[in-house]
C-alpha cells in the first residue's frame, strides 16, 4: 500500500496564496495513477478553507502522525504553503500560526519520519525555507540526520523563500513535470533522485535552490511511466550484441520504399537505440544511415551495456 497526504493552504489571515490548493489538485492528479492509470498512490487531500481555518496546528500534527503511522509500503508527505524560520527552527504554517507559535516544526516532522514503521518515507516541501527539514543543530551547521528509508526533496534552501508563478508554485510546476515523465528513465520510471537531478537544472540558479537529502538503500518509483523503448524492444539488445558490443551494418539496412524486412526492422530498433543514448555510430559517422550506407559499425555505449545486462539477468 502507498499512502500519500497532499495539503494545501491558501487562506491566511496575513499574507495568503494562490497557488498552493492548484499544486495539491496537480498533484493528486499525477501520483494516483501510473501513466498506464494503473493505481500508484492512495491520496488523502487536506485543502484550506476561507472561512473555518481548518488547518491548525494541531489538525496537521495529527494528520502527519496518522500518515506515518499507519501500514503502508510508502508514505509520502507533501505540503504547498507558507514556511517561516525562526533562531529556534523552521516551520510548516497553519492557518492558526502567530508569534511563538508559527505552526508545526519541520524538527518534529522530522521526528515522526525516523520513528515511523513505514519502509519509505518521501517528504516534499513547496515552502519557503524547508531546506531547513532534517538539519540537526547538535552535529553543526546543515548536517542532518535521516534514518535508513526516509528521503526530503524540498523547494529551497533553509535561507530562501519558494516562489509562485502563473498560479502555481515554481518547484511544484517542476515536480508535476519531472512526473509526467520529464524525470523517467529509459524503462519508464521516476525516482527521487531523478526528480531532485530535473529540478536542480530547470530552478534558477540564484533565487531558489531544490535541496534532497535521503537515506535509502533502494530507490523506488514514484511512478511509472510509458518507457522511452518497448521492453521486448530493450529485451533484443543481448541478441544483436551477443558477445561483443559493435553491430556491423550495411546498406541492406536500409530501408526501400514499400519493402519493409527484417533487416529494417533491426535498424528501426538500432535508430530507438541510439536516439537514448545507448549506441553511437563507429568515429567519424554521424548518423546510423551513414554507417550503413558505407558499410561501418555502431557500438553499446556503457548505458547500452548497462540496459543489455539487465537483459540478460532477465530483470527487464
Amino acid at each position: 500500500m502507498r499512502r500519500a497526504l497532499l495539503v494545501g493552504i491558501n487562506h491566511y489571515k496575513k499574507n495568503p496564496l494562490k497557488g498552493c490548493i492548484p499544486d495539491v489538485k496537480r498533484m493528486q492528479e499525477v501520483i494516483a495513477k501510473h501513466e498506464n492509470d494503473d493505481p500508484n498512490f492512495d491520496c488523502k487531500l487536506i485543502v484550506s478553507n476561507p472561512d473555518t481555518y481548518n488547518i491548525t496546528i494541531a489538525s496537521l500534527k495529527n494528520q502527519i502522525h496518522d500518515l506515518f503511522n499507519h501500514e503502508a509500503e510508502v508514505a509520502l508527505l507533501y505540503f504547498s504553503g507558507h514556511g517561516f524560520a525562526t533562531d529556534l527552527g523552521s516551520y510548516l504554517v497553519t492557518q492558526d500560526a502567530e508569534k511563538f507559535n508559527e505552526g508545526v516544526s519541520l524538527s518534529e516532522v522530522i521526528t515522526m519520519a525516523n520513528n515511523s514503521n513505514v519502509s519509505e518515507v518521501i517528504i516534499i516541501l513547496d515552502c519557503c525555507h524547508s531546506g531547513d527539514i532534517g538539519n540537526f543543530v547538535a552535529l553543526g551547521e546543515r548536517k542532518a540526520l535521516l534514518r535508513e528509508g526516509v528521503s526530503l526533496l524540498t523547494a529551497s534552501r533553509d535561507t530562501q523563500y519558494a516562489m509562485e508563478r502563473g498560479g502555481y508554485g515554481v518547484f511544484t510546476s517542476i515536480i508535476y513535470d519531472a512526473l509526467q515523465g520529464g524525470a523517467a528513465d529509459i524503462l519508464g520510471k521516476v525516482n527521487v533522485a531523478r526528480m531532485y537531478n530535473y529540478i536542480d537544472i530547470m530552478l534558477d540558479s540564484w533565487k531558489q535552490r531544490p535541496i534532497f537529502k535521503s537515506h535509502v538503500s533502494k530507490m523506488i518509483p514514484l511512478r511509472n511511466c510509458e518507457p522511452k523503448i518497448p521492453l521486448e524492444i530493450l529485451r533484443e539488445l543481448p541478441k544483436y550484441f551477443d558477445e561483443k558490443d559493435g553491430f556491423q551494418l550495411s546498406k541492406d539496412y536500409l530501408a526501400n520504399p514499400g519493402k519493409e524486412n527484417g533487416l529494417t526492422i533491426v535498424m528501426a530498433h538500432l535508430r530507438a537505440y541510439h536516439a537514448n543514448g545507448l549506441l553511437l555510430p563507429e568515429s567519424g559517422m554521424t548518423s546510423l544511415d551513414e554507417c550503413a550506407a558505407l558499410n561501418k559499425s555502431c557500438k553499446l555505449t556503457s548505458l547500452g551495456k548497462y540496459y543489455k545486462n539487465l537483459a540478460i539477468s532477465g530483470r527487464i
